[in-house]
Order: structure tokens, then C-alpha cells, then sequence
């Protein structure tokens, strides 16, 4: 059986349409041996066919935020604390859900908190793009306007709003009193969590082609970690902002612009005593958390984020393979290449499992033993773009049309 939605095909296209021809132009440069026989083929999307299920996936609750994200670039994904699932709109939903029942506790709308509707708009959208995520007893959520908002985690009340001189689409960062808050411009902020005061500003050089999408900034050991878009992941005190250890991992290797489009536009990820990053087209590597040393570099690029179990890196690249790298060496364990370009979201393991979405919002379970598929979900067929959330063993996930399912996979 083949489950293909042209609709939804053409609608995945139209809006990843300047990455991947960023991505996939800039790859077909740099390899010289590719026939146009094997770059067409590159670029063919994936069609599912039928597989084993070895089990079928649970349905705990369905709800709705809003009209979703649409067709517009979105890093928004549900987030579980204080047993609650908080989940966003692009228009200025923020919901707030039971994280047992999906009952909805408050709802609070940022569409117009600055009073600028007239007379003639029915509603005047807030652009959220980055977020939510929750600490301190707040949830903060960013917008391309450049606002960060501050929302009481009970209430769903606003507590404070700032603004920074960039799109904000990528998650804040929460921790020791501090929000931190990464820009499209090359600026990041740090807030006084209770209040909004600034605390301190970096300002970073954005090269002149980049891809839409940044890196998340990431709290650990006292400093706070940030890919950026010239390859590299840099660290700064987090009291202070000033930089500590900065270390290149892509390496441009063209001789246009294009060519040499390296982002690191995913968050770092910290693990025991080592951070593990990846760029757009260049590698995968794992650095010494202390000092910013490579410990070793392989050659795989994404944009998307990765995610890490026990001694396995799990990964997505940018035609939409799977990959199990061994976190120890590099090594790779397994690949699955049935989703090829199906705007595969970055991984998140659940009990055995390694699951993705895609654009036709398929959810894929994946055995973390040897990466066959085993199981399939299709929440609706506006797709999903980011990647779930997991805790406690049950999957949040929400398609572009916002449509938000809380899902059990079986142990």
C-alpha cells in the first residue's frame, strides 16, 4: 500500500522550497562525481509503502491551538511542565492543557497585547515563532517581531514583555534566574527572569546567505551555549556574557556564498562532560565541554535537532535519512533512507524507539536496534514540523493546522 498526498506534497515543496534548494544546490556543487541522472533521483520525495507494524500507537488525547503554525517557518512545539502541556500558535494562542487529560486550563492571546488593532482587523497576529518553554513558574515564547513574552505558568497572565532587535525562531533558554534569547540578527539577550530587565547583550557577525533558522541557546555549567551561522558553536558566561571557548566545526569549502553555507541553526547538545553539534553542510562533532577541543568530527550535515540516548547519537540529515551514530567514536550504527526528503523532523527516542514526522504529518516509529520502521501515525495531513516532545514516555506532537495529540507507545 502506498500513503501519498499530492496536496500535502506540493504544499511540503512550496515551503522548504529556499532550504532545500540552498542545501541541495550547495552539496551538488561541491561533489563533482554526480551524474543528473543521481541529483534527479536525490530529489525525488519518498512515497510510503507498507511495513510490519509491530504495534499501533495510542491515542491519549487530541486538542486544538489555534490555526497552528500554516505554512510558515515555525520552531513552536508543545512543551510538558508542572504537569502541563503548553503549546502555541503563529497568530498569538499560547494553551495550556492537563498533561493527563488534555482538559484546557487557560488560554491566553497574544495577538494584540500592544493595542494596535483599527477598527477593520479582525485580529492582528503576534508572529510567535520561537518557543514556548517553561521555568520559574513562567512560560516564555518569542515572536518574529522580536518580543519575548513572559506568561505566569497558572494563569496564562502576562507578566512582562522586552524586545531584541531580531526574529526570534528559535526556543529560549531558561535557568539560574535568566532567560536567554537568541535572534536572527546575530543578537542575543539576557533577561532577569522575574521582571524582563536586560542583563547583557552579545552581538555576533551573521554571514550574508544563511539559512531561515537559528540555534537555541543552552544553559549548562554556568555558561550558555549557541551554534551560529558561521559554523561554529561559541560558549559565554551566563552571568555576564562574556565568551569563554569558541570552536569551528563546519568548514566551508566552495568559493560562493552559497557554497559555503555552514549554519550550526541546532542547538547544542550537552552530555556528560562533551557538547555534540551539528552544521548544515559540514559535521557532526563531539567537543570537550570545558575546554572547546574536538574530540572527533564526522562528515554529516542537518539542520534539524539531534538527539542523544545512552551512547547513541540519533540524527537527521537534509534529504530526510535517519541515522544511530556511537556517541563514544563517531561510528556509524544504522541508516534508514525510506523517508527521503519527506522534511523529516530531528529525533526523539521513546521507550525502544527513535520517531520522526514529516510533512504529510506521518509520525514514524523506528527500532533504535537496526532503524526499520515499525510503526506509523498520521496525526493530520498538514504535516509536522518540529520535532515531538517525549516525557514519561508519552509523545506531544503538533501538526502545522494545530492539531495537538498527546500519543502512548506501548514498552
Amino acid at each position: 500500500m502506498v500513503f501519498f498526498n499530492k496536496q500535502a506534497s506540493q504544499r511540503f515543496l512550496t515551503n522548504y522550497k529556499n532550504i532545500l534548494a540552498v542545501l541541495l544546490l550547495s552539496s551538488t556543487l561541491l561533489s563533482c562525481s554526480s551524474t543528473d541522472e543521481e541529483e534527479d533521483e536525490s530529489k525525488l520525495v519518498a512515497e510510503l509503502t507498507e511495513i510490519n507494524e509491530l504495534f499501533e500507537p495510542d491515542v491519549l488525547w487530541e486538542e486544538s491551538v489555534g490555526d497552528g503554525s500554516g505554512d510558515y517557518f515555525s520552531r513552536l512545539k508543545p512543551i510538558v511542565a508542572y504537569d502541563t502541556v503548553y503549546s502555541a500558535s503563529r497568530a498569538g494562542d499560547v494553551i495550556a492543557f492537563d498533561v493527563k487529560t488534555g482538559k484546557e486550563l487557560w488560554h491566553a492571546d497574544l495577538s494584540d497585547v500592544d493595542n494596535k488593532r483599527s477598527f477593520w482587523d479582525s485580529r492582528v497576529s503576534a508572529m510567535l515563532a520561537g518557543g514556548p518553554v517553561a521555568g520559574l513558574n513562567k512560560v516564555f515564547i518569542g515572536s518574529e517581531s522580536g518580543k519575548i513574552y513572559a506568561l505566569d505558568a497558572k494563569s496564562g497572565e502576562l507578566v512582562w514583555q522586552a524586545d531584541i532587535k531580531g526574529e526570534i525562531i528559535s526556543s529560549p533558554a531558561v535557568d539560574s534566574g535568566i532567560v536567554v534569547v537568541n535572534s536572527a540578527s546575530g543578537i542575543m539577550k539576557a533577561f532577569n527572569a522575574d521582571n524582563g530587565e536586560e542583563l547583557w547583550k552579545i552581538e555576533q557577525n551573521v554571514p550574508a546567505l544563511t539559512l531561515r533558522g537559528i540555534s537555541q541557546p543552552v544553559i549548562a555549567s554556568g555558561g550558555v551555549l549557541i551554534g551560529t551561522g558561521k559554523g561554529g558553536v561559541n560558549v559565554y558566561l551566563l552571568d555576564k556574557g562574556q565568551q569563554g571557548w569558541s570552536t569551528e566545526i563546519g568548514e566551508p569549502a566552495g568559493s560562493t556564498e552559497l557554497e559555503r553555507v555552514i549554519d550550526v541553526d541546532s542547538s547544542p547538545v550537552v552530555f556528560g562532560d562533551k557538547v555534540y553539534a551539528v552544521s548544515s553542510l559540514g559535521n557532526l562533532a563531539a567537543i570537550e565541554l570545558k575546554s572547546g577541543r574536538v574530540v572527533w568530527k564526522r562528515q554529516y550535515s542537518s539542520y534539524r535537532q539531534i538527539s542523544i540516548y545512552r551512547n547513541t547519537i540519533f540524527l537527521t540529515n537534509l534529504r530526510g535519512h535517519v541515522y544511530a551514530i556511537d556517541r563514544v567514536n563517531g561510528i556509524e550504527r544504522w541508516s534508514n533512507l525510506a523517508l527521503a526528503n519527506r522534511g523529516v523532523t530531528g529525533p526523539v527516542v521513546v521507550n525502544n524507539y527513535v520517531v520522526v514526522g514529516d510533512f504529510e504529518g506521518y509520525l514514524h516509529w523506528l527500532s533504535q536496534d537496526n532503524g526499520e520502521i515499525v510503526a506509523r501515525h498520521q496525526v493530520d495531513s498538514s504535516g509536522i514540523h518540529s520535532t515531538p516532545t517525549v516525557v514519561d514516555n508519552v509523545l506531544y506532537s503538533q501538526s502545522r493546522d494545530g492539531d495537538l495529540q498527546a500519543i502512548e507507545t506501548p514498552k
